[in-house]
């Protein structure tokens, strides 16, 4: 499973705590910065373990990051690979080019238009921005970057949330 996101400078505000009766401020910048992340859910074959591939970009995801980065996976487990994407046109047209070079280690299954609750690559993104960044406030694109880094490298190691990922999609590991 692959997808990608983004995280802005400007804080995803949840609810938080105060002294009765002070309200809470949160100050921030009217930036717009960006980062642009692209991860990937992958189940070994056998043992079933999930792990957790990510990168972090200070612009748009294209097609060419998508290239990159799905060659990238493959290197790193030396392995066919069976990708679920959406079709998101960064994705379509990745894996066309990267099947017109001959990638036969690439097998393409499409998840249905509109459909991210079936995604569990979309609960990682709910939990890193609502769960793990929320009310963040970050100095700038630098100390985003470091963040979310931190923060996905730590999911790294949950196997049981990142198992509750698949559970929410509905699919059976």
């Amino acid at each position: 499973m692959i997808d990608e996101s983004g995280f802005m400078l400007q804080p995803v505000v949840r609810r938080t705590w105060a002294p009765k009766g002070e309200t809470p401020i949160q100050y921030s910048w009217d930036r717009h910065d960006r980062l642009s992340v692209i991860a990937a859910l992958t189940v070994a074959p056998y043992r079933r373990r999930l792990g957790l591939y990510f990168q972090v970009h200070e612009r748009n995801i294209r097609s060419e990051e998508v290239m990159a980065f799905l060659e990238q996976v493959y290197r790193h487990l030396r392995r066919p690979l069976v990708v679920v994407l959406d079709r998101y046109s960064a994705h379509r047209k990745a894996v066309r080019l990267l099947q017109e070079k001959g990638a036969h280690w690439l097998e393409v299954a499409w998840l249905p238009a509109y459909a991210p609750d079936l995604n569990p690559v979309e609960m990682i993104w709910n939990h890193t921005k609502y769960g793990r960044l929320a009310n963040f406030l970050p100095e700038d694109i630098a100390h985003l970057a470091r963040e979310v880094t931190t923060a996905l490298q730590t999911l790294r190691r949950e196997q049981r949330l990142k198992r509750s990922f698949f559970a929410y999609a509905g699919l059976a590991l």
